[in-house]
């Protein structure tokens, strides 16, 4: 027994020896140790990969126009020329069946506190890439100190907030200041532009400091729903950072132009529109934008069905002129029947063939 057992280990050192040098040295299925990663003999051991999140899944849409519904964007044109002296921008996507409309969907416009939703983006792509965290503290410098909305300001220099409450706050209460904040962090205007452009937002430009009254900083209708549609059908951001951007999106505060809209178009029963929508099947993660001289609204809308669709609007007009912030109520109750889903079929009575066509 003990010259075959020598003759044997001889002979398994011979011919894995060169094997040992060129490391890949595989051991027979039958000695391969529980809890080992060796592979069976004859195949390469692969190395352990952590499985990434699935993006472009068809499921959940894509950002893309492949039917214009004509007669809606025929009727916003025509409420637009109801008043010529104010310069809009239009544009809606169902994601789910790529039904769109628009009217100057590219027109750059004063984008007021709606350029926050793209800033919200790239904040959250830099977490993702692991250059910023989410409780990394921003501390407040007299540079970033800025007027209106917002209680930021108002702290002393050089107090420290973590970047979730920065960016939490920008989108709540269009705090200001913490969006200057975050535009500092993110390597300021120039480099923020330039990943403006590279997620295609053509017409998002940032060229002061908020909150910008003389709206000098930039967007498009279709820029703000694209900046919300990336998100939304995978394209940007991994899983967790979308649940992230949908959270702070859902905790604007202002729901008077695009959800009042929607909901007016709706029918039926009106109260607050965030709680009279959701009883409806509805739910809109919007933010606004509001400088005197120019109004905004963008968000995603959840449709009773499950499938979703994004909208948004910029109107410019003369100073707090309330036409402006009627026409995107009006433009929203335009589109409200085009997002009304076909009515679901009861099981029971599809299954017994009780319905009529």
């Amino acid at each position: 027994m003990g010259v075959g057992l020598g003759v044997i280990t001889g002979s398994l050192l011979k011919v894995s020896g060169p094997a040992f040098h060129r490391e890949n040295f595989a051991l027979p299925s039958w000695l391969t140790l529980p809890g080992t990663d060796r592979a069976p003999a004859g195949e390469a051991v692969k190395p352990t990969e952590t499985p990434k999140p699935k993006r472009n899944d068809p499921s959940l849409g894509r950002f893309r126009t492949l039917y214009e519904l004509t007669a809606l964007s025929d009727r916003w044109k025509q409420l637009a020329a109801g008043e010529p002296d104010l310069t809009v921008s239009a544009f809606m996507l169902v994601l789910d069946d790529g039904r769109y409309a628009q009217l100057a969907p590219d027109n750059p416009l004063p984008a007021a506190s709606s350029i926050k939703t793209p800033i919200l983006l790239v904040t959250l792509e830099e977490m993702d890439a692991g250059t910023l965290s989410w409780n990394e503290p921003l501390t407040l410098t007299k540079t970033v100190v800025g007027g209106g909305a917002g209680w930021m300001a108002s702290k002393p220099l050089g107090t420290r907030f973590p970047t979730h409450e920065v960016a939490t706050e920008m989108i709540r209460v269009s705090d200001n200041t913490a969006t200057n904040l975050l535009i500092d962090r993110l390597g300021g205007k120039k480099a923020l532009n330039a990943r403006f452009n590279s997620l295609g937002l053509r017409a998002t430009v940032v060229n002061n400091w908020l909150p910008d009254l003389e709206g000098t900083n930039t967007t498009s209708a279709r820029d703000l729903a694209r900046s919300i549609a990336l998100v939304d059908t995978g394209e940007a951001l991994s899983i967790r950072s979308r649940d992230l951007f949908r959270e702070v999106m859902g905790t604007s505060v202002t729901n008077t132009l695009l959800p009042r809209g929607l909901l007016r178009g709706l029918g039926g029963q009106q109260g607050e529109p965030d709680d009279s929508l959701m009883i409806k099947g509805y739910r809109v993660l919007n933010k606004t934008g509001d400088i005197g001289i120019a109004y905004a609204d963008a968000g995603l809308i959840e449709l009773p069905d499950g499938s979703r669709a994004v909208a948004a609007f910029l109107v410019k007009g003369p100073f707090n002129d309330p036409r402006s912030t009627e026409l995107i109520r009006k433009m929203a109750a335009a589109m409200a029947p085009v997002l009304k889903p076909k009515p679901a079929v009861p099981r029971n009575a599809a299954a017994t063939g009780s319905i009529n066509p």
